[in-house]
């Protein structure tokens, strides 16, 4: 068989998994588990493989499940990732299958990539005599803040199949924004990276009367927080940006009472690694510096969140040829800039190359109006499970092929 004979075959066990993959997606979404113990959602992916023949495997720091499928050449290891937890939002659509337990709500999709990974095991699984190799899958909780990849990794995912993987494939779906069933990618950056910073500026309290007695750092505070601002603009490139959000400034409740400290709080958002590691030096001689000079004191404090999203440059190309030859070149759109938004899809990124794809699920007719990710009215289009796992399939058979030694 031709390779377009071996991707068609691969694509009808896919479209025929359909009603299946619905089943799971709307079975996890009225039934969400957040953070690193899923134990409902690990259960449900254990129930969805099995009968096949793969090698699997759960988690013991978190509920996770790794399988790995035995080609039937051998051949080198690719992955392909799916994240499974949910967010701690009451949702808000009304959907009949709504969320059933309270305060969670699979509000970024996660249900959606879940299914589909399982859509493609077992599609891979039908058709392991097209493998020049193994794929692992890796289903991932705690993305959502909880660094589940980080804890995966340190679990050996990456080198489940013996060998470590030589690439990595994952792809997350979008609510609003991108037409349904288009793919979107980009060489490089792809997400930015996310930390959290506060600053406690130490100054004198006393009456608000006497002002002139204490040394107020409410005011030196707020110096810093527009100084951050202006400081960004003209110590960072604008085509490598760095984004400073203050989101909170907590001090004295007392309105007559000038605190002794005030402290801020919020988060930054890279693109580069330069530039993450940048930034915290020149946040903290901007806060010392504006302090010092009001005769105050101000410690900067630094929380690593999840590094930037890149994608190997090649790897790009091989995916973004993938989906065209696959569901067409109409259904992939590069992109021009990254997202804001920060995935721990990173650390599989950081110690393989690969490639992280978008893919639109907007329910409705006008993506660009529809509810966000996050958002407690997000709601996504299920119809495209079965590509969703057909592509995800193509990439791993592909890859292999590609990867296979001559």
């Amino acid at each position: 068989m031709s390779n377009n004979e071996h991707s068609g075959a691969v694509r009808k066990t896919a479209q025929g998994l359909q009603p299946d993959l619905v089943r799971l997606r709307r079975d996890l979404h009225t039934h969400p588990e957040t953070g690193l113990h899923l134990p409902r959602t690990q259960a449900a992916v254990l129930e969805s493989l099995s009968g096949l023949d793969l090698e699997v495997s759960r988690g013991t720091a978190l509920t996770s499940v790794t399988a790995v499928l035995r080609g039937r050449r051998p051949g080198p290891a690719v992955l392909l990732r799916a994240d499974m937890d949910a967010l701690p939002i009451t949702e808000a659509t009304g959907l009949d299958y709504a969320s059933r337990t309270a305060g969670a709500m699979h509000a970024c999709g996660h249900d959606l990539h879940t299914a589909a990974l399982v859509g493609a095991a077992r599609t891979l699984a039908e058709h392991r005599d097209l493998l020049a190799g193994d794929v692992v899958f890796m289903f991932q909780p705690g993305e959502e803040g909880w660094d589940g990849a980080a804890r995966m990794i340190e679990e050996g995912v990456l080198d489940a199949a013996g060998p470590r993987v030589q690439a990595a494939y994952g792809l997350h779906v979008r609510s609003y924004g991108t037409p349904r069933g288009v793919f979107r990618s980009r060489p490089g950056t792809i997400m930015g990276g996310t930390d959290s910073i506060s600053i406690t500026v130490q100054g004198k309290g006393g009456h608000a009367s006497l002002p002139h007695v204490a040394n107020d750092p409410v005011p030196v505070a707020a110096q810093i927080i527009t100084a951050i601002q202006t400081m960004i603009t003209r110590r960072f490139d604008a085509f490598d940006p760095v984004v400073v959000t203050i989101t909170s400034v907590q001090t004295a409740t007392t309105p007559n009472v000038i605190p002794e400290r005030v402290e801020l709080s919020g988060t930054i958002r890279t693109f580069s690694q330069t530039n993450r590691t940048r930034i915290r030096t020149e946040l903290t001689r901007l806060s010392e510096s504006i302090a010092l000079a009001y005769g105050m004191t101000a410690e900067a404090a630094f929380q690593d969140g999840y590094p930037v999203t890149v994608n190997d440059a090649d790897e790009y190309e091989f995916a973004a040829a993938v989906v065209r030859d696959a569901v067409g070149s109409d259904r992939f759109d590069p992109m021009a800039t990254p997202f804001a938004a920060a995935e721990d899809f990173s650390r599989v990124l950081n110690e393989v190359p690969g490639c992280y794809l978008i893919l639109g699920a907007a329910a409705g007719a006008d993506p660009a109006g529809a509810a966000s990710n996050h958002s407690p009215y997000a709601v996504f289009d299920d119809s495209v499970l079965a590509d969703a796992s057909f592509v995800l399939a193509e990439l791993g058979r592909r890859a292999l092929d590609r990867l296979a030694p001559a």
